[in-house]
Parts: structure tokens; C-alpha cells; sequence
């Protein structure tokens, strides 16, 4: 088996390693310099590209998985429309990894993958844009296409260090929406799973299973980096204070059902609750 992988950073190259232990081919398409080094620094054959310009081919694979993100503006996603019409010939399989977000607010309700979704900010819409993108090109070239609905993502390096220690304010506990997370090394062992197992489903959502609140996660944050406990505001204080786009985040609750993850996959996460995989990702800031 090959393996491309579109937009290799963090999490990339996590499965970039889990593709070299299993003897497989590996490529990672970046758009610096600086990161092409980094890949080549650990074996991975790099490729510079910018998805933002005209894409005329990408190197040829068996498998692909597409990380990068969409661009920043608009309710579409320009990228990945580039980057399909570049896959010649198409792969067997292409795994996606998009957001939870395209669910939208669900009253903090259990959702699973065949929840309506009601995407509302311009990110949630550009990824929604491309999960269609996707679902159109496979039905076309008949490419078996998985979409990971991922939730927010920790681990090290990405924890709230810089938030904490500024003291910038969460939301009171009684009124914290739902949310759901899932550590950086899980994620690697999903997205290798969904590349690699005979049988797929074409979405799956993706989180360690212990939906909680963002205000517990950073109390427990706190808590292990041993820095002061985040001041507590009102939900309607905390809309009050942000931008448009932030609000409508804050005012988004749901709890992801992984019983297909789990039992389709046969996933189960290294780091199933906040205490061990934060605890598992301070002083470890290589990635």
C-alpha cells in the first residue's frame, strides 16, 4: 500500500509513522518549506504545494488522507475541489478528516452519524461543503471515501497553556454547552484505521467517547499545569464578550455517539479520559 497524505502536520505525520512501522510508502504534501524539511527530516518523501493555487497532479497512492483544512473565507471549499480533480487516477480509498461542527446545536443531545446536520459558521459550512464535495466524487469514480467527523483536538503542544495564563475567563459550569474531544494519538490511530481496514463506513464520528464541557477541560488543564483556575462568567457575559462567529460556537451543544467507531473499527482510545491523556500530554512538545 501507498500512502498520500494531503495537508501533513501534526496529525499527519502521526500516521505518516504509523504508515513507515507497517513497511508502507509514504507521501506528504505541505505547503512551507519549513515543513518539508521536517518531513524529510523523518523519512517522509515531501511534495510543496500550495492548495490555494492551481493543482495540476498529486502523487499517485493507493490510500489518501486529506487534512488540511479549508480555506479561511467563504461557505465553500475551494481546496478539496482542486485536489480531487488532481487525484489521477483516483485512489482506492480516501479518508477526510472533517469536524463535528457540521451537526451544528443539538441541545446538548446524543447525536450519531445520521443527526441532521445544521451547520452555522462559515468554517462548519466549508466543511459541510466539502463532505458533498466528497459524497459527489465517490458516487462518480466509485472511490470508497470515508469522512471523520472530529471534534476538538488536544495534545502536545495544543493544550491552552497561553489561555490559562492569561486568565481569560469560561463559561460558569451549570451553563457550559456539551462538547467532545479527542487526543492527536487517537486521532492518528482512527484516520490509520479507517485507511486500512477491508470494510468502512462513509462516516464515522471520532472522540474519546467522555463528552464533558470546554469549562471542565480547562479546570482540569489548570489543574495538571498547575497555573490558576480560569475566572467563571455567565453564558450571556461570555456572548457578550465575543465576536459573531465565537458565540455561535460557545452556543453549540451535543455529545457524539461512537458506537460505530468502536464496534465498525473496532476503535478504543489510548486516552478515554481528560486526566490521562492531558496528564499524557504535558512536557511533550515535539508532536
Amino acid at each position: 500500500m501507498s500512502l498520500l497524505i494531503i495537508g501533513c502536520g501534526d496529525t499527519g505525520r502521526r500516521v505518516a509513522r504509523l504508515a513507515q512501522a507497517a513497511g508502507q510508502r509514504c507521501v506528504g504534501v505541505v505547503r512551507t518549506t519549513e515543513s518539508a524539511r521536517r518531513l524529510a527530516a523523518e523519512g517522509v518523501e515531501a511534495r510543496q504545494l500550495d492548495l490555494d493555487d492551481a493543482v495540476s497532479a498529486l502523487p499517485v497512492a493507493d490510500r489518501v488522507l486529506v487534512t488540511a483544512p479549508p480555506p479561511r473565507q467563504g461557505t465553500q471549499d475551494t481546496r478539496i475541489r482542486r485536489v480531487l480533480a488532481a487525484l489521477q487516477p483516483p485512489p482506492q480509498r480516501l479518508v477526510y478528516i472533517s469536524t463535528s461542527g457540521v451537526y451544528g446545536d443539538h441541545g446538548g443531545a446524543w447525536v450519531d452519524e445520521t443527526a441532521e446536520l445544521r451547520p452555522t459558521t462559515p468554517r462548519a459550512l466549508r466543511r459541510a461543503d466539502a463532505e458533498q464535495q466528497l459524497q459527489v466524487w465517490s458516487e462518480q469514480t466509485g472511490v470508497s471515501v470515508c469522512r471523520l467527523r472530529v471534534p476538538g483536538i488536544y495534545g502536545p503542544g495544543r493544550l491552552p497553556v497561553q489561555r490559562l495564563q492569561r486568565g481569560l475567563p469560561v463559561i460558569r459550569p451549570a451553563e457550559a454547552p456539551w462538547s467532545n474531544r479527542i487526543h492527536v494519538e487517537d486521532l492518528a490511530r482512527v484516520c490509520w484505521l479507517a485507511l486500512t481496514a477491508e470494510q468502512i463506513e462513509p462516516v464515522y464520528n471520532v472522540s474519546d467517547g467522555q463528552p464533558s464541557t470546554m469549562t471542565e477541560y480547562f479546570l482540569t488543564c489548570a489543574r495538571l499545569l498547575n497555573l490558576p483556575e480560569p475566572p467563571q462568567i455567565p453564558l450571556a457575559q461570555a456572548e457578550q464578550s465575543l465576536g459573531a462567529q465565537a458565540a455561535s460556537f460557545v452556543r453549540e451543544s451535543r455529545r457524539l455517539r461512537t458506537q460505530r467507531l468502536r464496534e465498525g473499527l473496532g476503535f478504543e482510545p489510548i486516552y478515554p479520559d481528560l486526566v490521562g491523556g492531558v496528564t499524557a500530554s504535558l512536557g511533550d512538545e515535539s508532536g
